[in-house]
Parts: structure tokens; C-alpha cells; sequence
């Protein structure tokens, strides 16, 4: 049935973003390893910052994040007047599709790319773009064919997500110097965290006025309940992005979470150097079992299988023994299984599970 009351076009072309599951009914002891969380969960700072902050809940939060801000500016080496927060890197992505897209101009994105970057420019206006990647990675030169003069922004995750794999620094500071004026790149650094002395392009940032980084607090910090992100950009777009977001989009008690957090940068290495060591036995375990995936510089493990048939079998197998992991059809990877790296028990249970899998199917 038409309805005389209509959304702007794009809008229903929309297929709502779905999360990893969490529950399988009537099932125990259930492992989640779907949405690429932190099994440690936030620090013990984070949590008494928490506690502390409920006292305050009955006032308006800060309007500018300046605590947060200038946290943020500490621990990396940045300038807190470019810093702009965020109800997750999700707000921001769709800030900059609110600032920069609209009816008639374009967005680019990578075929296996995260999925909010066409979501977000839909529900501005704005045409996605899908192009092509190279064996699971961003290919510079498809992007660049892509661009025309209706190009506003290209959106790439470096690493990336569902795939893990990322483009070196030249291959990304070529990527903004032969993009037009009038477009900007967006480096999605969700899982920068975990690449140690990775600065997420926050140094091309501070080089170049096309450049714009967005992070989160949501992966390596375990506050993805919370929801909280920030972006890194040259100051006009950060003005502009100021203008259309929205004046108490952050709690204090998001606000107070995500400058502890930030501040116990020991958790944070010990998160990092637990997940760079049980991602590489995670892998090599899968590898043993015939199924290969590409380095993983993220917090996650994409399993190849030989057909969309295996993958799916496998996948039922998993939820039968309680593990909960990620199909990846919708991001044109159907023959995968993207599996969080989780504490070493349960990556211990996602080999024992793969085993039996094969064995029975072997």
C-alpha cells in the first residue's frame, strides 16, 4: 500500500544495519564472539568512573566534551579544538553524510566496507558508491576511477571490517593527495587500537585540509554499551560538523567512562598484547584445519571457507555448541565467517568446535 506521506528519496532503499547476535534460545553458556568486543570488558577505572558519574545524572551534560576532548588530545598527540565527540564513530559517519552529502552528490565506499557508510548516505540523500577491493583489501586506484565531480567523500576502514587487513601509510597518504578538492576521505580507525604504533592517519590529518579520522570507544576500550566516538579533522570540518550535531549528544556519564578508560593506558596494553597473541593462534589453529584467512590487524579473524555451503555449516555447527560468531553474506563475503578474538578459553572452544566440524564432515 502508497502512502501520500512519504520519506525523502533514498531513504527506504535503506536495509537497517543488523548486529552481531547474542542469544541462542533455550541455550547456556554461550560465547559471543560476533561483534568484535573486548572479552575483558571495560577497565576497573572506567567502571568506579562510572559509579561516580550516577550521582550527576539529574544534569545536563557539557555541550563541548571538553574534559573528553582535552583527554583525547593528551594521550595522542592532538589538537583538542579538532576533536569532535560522538554517540560512536557512528555519529560521526553520520555527521559528515549529514555536513557533506545530499541530493545529488555521491559517497564512496569499498565493497566489503562497513556497512553504516551507505546507510548514513542514504539517510542524507546522498548516492552510495560501491567499488571494488583486492583480494579482501582496499584498492586505491578503483576509488580514484571512482571519483567524478558529484564526490563529496570516500569512506575507507583501515583495518577493515569484516576482512581485517589494512593499506599501508603511502598507499593511504596517495589516496588523499590525488583525490579532487572538493572530496574528503574519511579514515574509519575503529580498529586502530590494535595495531601498536598505529596512529590511525591522525598525523595525514594534521598534513592535509581533505582528511578526517574517526575512532571509537566501543572496541580495545570494552565500552561499546556506552556508545562513544570521536573524529579528527582539519577545523573547517570540524566547524561544520559542530553546526548539525546535536547539543547533549554525550552523557557525563559517557563522557566520564571514556576519559578513564583512555587514561589506564596499561589495560590497554595488556588488551592489545592479549588479543595480538591469541589472534595468532586463533588463525594458525584455523590454518591447521585447512580453513585460511588474511593477516588480521583487528580484534577479529575472517575464516575462508571453500563454498557458501561450508561456511553456513559451519556456522550452525558453532551455534549448536554454544558459539556465536558472524556471517558475513552482507558484506558480499558469503563463503566467510568473521570470528572475534575472544579470551583464550573461548578461542580454545571455537578450535575444538572447528575440529569436531571438520572431522564429522571429513
Amino acid at each position: 500500500m502508497t502512502h501520500a506521506i512519504q520519506p525523502k528519496p533514498g531513504v527506504l532503499e535503506i536495509r537497517p544495519y543488523v548486529g552481531g547476535e547474542s542469544r541462542i534460545p533455550g541455550a547456556r553458556d554461550v560465547v559471543k564472539l560476533s561483534s568484535n568486543e573486548n572479552p575483558f570488558g571495560p577497565s576497573e577505572a572506567a567502571k568506579e568512573a562510572i559509579r561516580k558519574a550516577v550521582h550527576q545524572l539529574h544534569r545536563y551534560p557539557s555541550t563541548d566534551h571538553t574534559a573528553l576532548r582535552t583527554a583525547i588530545a593528551e594521550v595522542h598527540g592532538l589538537d583538542p579544538a579538532r576533536i569532535i565527540c560522538g554517540n560512536g564513530s557512528d555519529e560521526i559517519i553520520t555527521l559528515l553524510c549529514q555536513a557533506y552529502g545530499g541530493p545529488g552528490t555521491e559517497v564512496i565506499h569499498t565493497e566489503h566496507g562497513f556497512g553504516m557508510y551507505r546507510i548514513s548516505a542514504l539517510a542524507a540523500g546522498a548516492a552510495p558508491i560501491e567499488v571494488h577491493e583486492q583480494e579482501r583489501k582496499v584498492d586505491v586506484d578503483a576509488i580514484l576511477d571512482a571519483v567524478n565531480f558529484r564526490t563529496r567523500l570516500v569512506f575507507i576502514a583501515n583495518p577493515g571490517n569484516p576482512t581485517g587487513t589494512m593499506i599501508g601509510q603511502n598507499e593511504v597518504g596517495r589516496l588523499a593527495a590525488d583525490l579532487p578538492e572538493h572530496v574528503m576521505l574519511v579514515l574509519d580507525g575503529a580498529y586502530a587500537e590494535f595495531v601498536d604504533g598505529y596512529d590511525g592517519g591522525a598525523k595525514l590529518v594534521d598534513e592535509r585540509e581533505n582528511v578526517f579520522m574517526t575512532r571509537t570507544f566501543s572496541k580495545i576500550y570494552g565500552l561499546g554499551g556506552l556508545r562513544i566516538g570521536w573524529g579528527y579533522g582539519p577545523a573547517h570540518a570540524i566547524d561544520a560538523l559542530n553546526r548539525v550535531r546535536g547539543p547533549f549528544n554525550l552523557s557525563e556519564l559517557q563522557m566520564a567512562a571514556a576519559e578513564a578508560a583512555l587514561k589506564d593506558e596499561d589495560y590497554v596494553d595488556r588488551c592489545r598484547a592479549e588479543n595480538t597473541r591469541m589472534r595468532a593462534w586463533l588463525a594458525k589453529g584455523l590454518n591447521d584445519l585447512g580453513v585460511p584467512s588474511d593477516t588480521s590487524f583487528a580484534n577479529f579473524v575472517l575464516a575462508r571457507f571453500e563454498s557458501v555451503e561450508e561456511a553456513d555449516a559451519c556456522e550452525a555447527h558453532l551455534r549448536s555448541e554454544g558459539l556465536l560468531v558472524r556471517k558475513t553474506a552482507g558484506y558480499k563475503l558469503a563463503n566467510c565467517l568473521r570470528i572475534t578474538v575472544g579470551d583464550e578459553a573461548s578461542c580454545r572452544r571455537v578450535i575444538h568446535a572447528m575440529t569436531a566440524f571438520k572431522d564429522r564432515d571429513g
